[in-house]
């Protein structure tokens, strides 16, 4: 998996870039959905990208941004193929892939310091989905 998909409203495009320059210093290819300024814009634009590029399998993984994390998630989830977790620090990172094999993180650049963002995404994309138990119930997560 090195091709990721990332997205941001002008909220999160302080840490977009950051991030974008992150993951390509470790091998990944970002393809970025914008935005590409602080100018306002409304996070759905860039959240069904993003999403939409997940589930049809474009991407394994896509990363995306918002002042609080939670417009971002809430766009996600409401795609079939999408599991969207709000991370606020590595270790919320770590479970989400582990337990729930989330495929987007989404992260709130209001209420976290960029450090603990790339931590939180550099674990969100180098830890592995137990299955197991976890597996049946990520199974019941679809309608």
């Amino acid at each position: 998996m090195k091709k990721i998909a990332i997205g941001s409203d002008h909220a999160g495009f302080e840490y977009k870039q950051p991030i974008k320059e992150w993951l390509e210093a470790n091998g990944y290819e970002p393809t970025d959905y914008g935005t590409d300024s602080f100018e306002s814009t409304d996070y759905p634009d860039y959240a069904h990208p993003v999403a939409s590029a997940v589930e049809n399998g474009e991407y394994e993984r896509g990363i995306l941004l918002c002042g609080s994390g939670q417009g971002v998630c809430i766009t996600a989830n409401k795609h079939a193929g999408i599991r969207a977790s709000l991370v606020w620090k590595k270790e919320i990172a770590e479970l989400s892939r582990k337990h729930n094999d989330a495929n987007i993180i989404c992260l709130p650049v209001r209420f976290i310091e960029l450090e603990e963002a790339l931590i939180s995404v550099q674990k969100f994309l180098s830890t592995d989905f137990e299955g197991g138990r976890h597996q049946r119930r990520v199974g019941k997560i679809p309608c």
